[in-house]
C-alpha cells in the first residue's frame, strides 16, 4: 500500500506526521519484529492497516507478544473501541492518559510507552471491550520526554582491565546510547559510562584466552567484555549493532 492511499490529503498528511509515534509505511510483522526486539511491556506504535482508506493498527507490545487494535478516522474524527474523539489532538491526549485495553479475548493491558519514528498486515485484529485512562490530564507532550530508553538492556559481563590486563565481573546497563557499568548491581554511581555516539564498532572478539568475548571500538581505546554464553554475547553484540545503525540514522 502506498503512503498516499491511506490518506485523505495534504492536511492529513501534515497532520498524522505530527505524532511521532506514527509510522505509516510499516507494517504488521515489521512493527512485531520491532517491538519484540527493541521495545518493552507496554510500548505501541500507530501504522497504516490495509482494512481500507483512514483505517490504522494500533500495534501494543504486550509481555512476548504483539497486539493489533482497530483505529479508523472519518471526517476528521477517530474512532478507537466504543471512544470517538473529534480530532487527533484529542485522540493523542487520550493515549498519553496510559489507557487500559481491554479486548475480547481477556486480554489487559496499558498503552505505557510510544515507539517513535517496513512486510505484511494482520488479517485479524482484537476489539477493545474495556478501556480507561490510568493517568488523567496528561498529554500527547508528555509522552515522549517520559518514555523510557527503548532497546534497554542490563546484566553481567566480564571486562578487561585498562592497564592491568585481569577480568573482572561488572553489572553492565544499556540506556539510550549510553552503555554504563557499576562494581556490582546494587551501586547507584558507574564506575564509567561510555558514549556510544563514538563508538565506531562493534564486533566478536576471539584474541583472547576466553570465550563469549567481544569488543566495542572507540577513537581512544578498544574495551574487550566475556558473556557467560555465546547467546548472551550474541544478545549484546545485537543491540550494541541496532544503538549504532539508530545514530547514523540520527535518531
Amino acid at each position: 500500500m502506498s503512503v498516499g492511499s491511506s490518506r485523505s490529503s495534504g492536511e492529513d498528511i501534515d497532520e498524522l506526521e505530527s505524532v511521532s509515534w506514527y509510522h505509516y509505511d510499516l507494517s504488521r510483522h515489521a512493527a512485531e519484529a520491532l517491538l519484540l526486539s527493541n521495545g518493552v511491556d507496554g510500548n505501541f506504535l500507530l501504522r497504516n492497516s490495509n482494512k481500507g482508506r483512514d483505517c490504522f493498527a494500533l500495534s501494543v507490545r504486550a509481555k512476548d507478544s504483539v497486539k493489533h487494535f482497530h483505529v479508523r478516522r472519518q471526517f476528521g474524527k477517530y474512532s478507537f473501541g466504543f471512544n470517538e474523539f473529534p480530532c487527533l489532538q484529542d485522540f493523542c491526549n487520550h493515549i498519553a492518559n496510559q489507557p487500559l485495553l481491554g479486548s475480547e479475548t481477556g486480554n489487559l493491558l496499558v498503552l505505557r510507552f510510544p515507539y517513535p519514528r517496513q512486510v505484511e498486515e494482520p488479517s485479524i485484529y482484537e476489539t477493545v471491550c474495556v478501556h480507561t485512562a490510568m493517568h488523567t490530564g496528561r498529554h500527547e507532550n508528555d509522552l515522549v520526554p517520559n518514555a523510557p530508553a527503548l532497546g534497554t538492556k542490563e546484566g553481567y559481563l566480564v571486562k578487561q582491565g585498562a592497564v592491568i590486563k585481569n577480568w573482572k565481573q561488572r553489572w553492565f546497563t544499556l540506556n539510550r546510547y549510553e552503555f554504563k557499568y557499576f562494581k556490582d548491581k546494587m551501586m547507584v554511581e558507574p564506575i564509567r559510562t561510555l558514549d556510544l555516539t563514538e563508538c565506531s564498532a562493534v564486533q566478536f572478539d576471539y584474541s583472547q584466552d576466553r570465550v563469549n568475548c567481544f569488543c566495542l571500538v572507540f577513537p581512544e581505546r578498544t574495551f574487550y567484555f566475556c558473556a557467560k554464553s555465546g547467546a548472551e554475547a550474541d544478545e549484546w553484540i545485537k543491540i550494541l549493532r541496532w544503538k549504532l545503525s539508530q545514530i547514523k540514522k540520527g535518531r
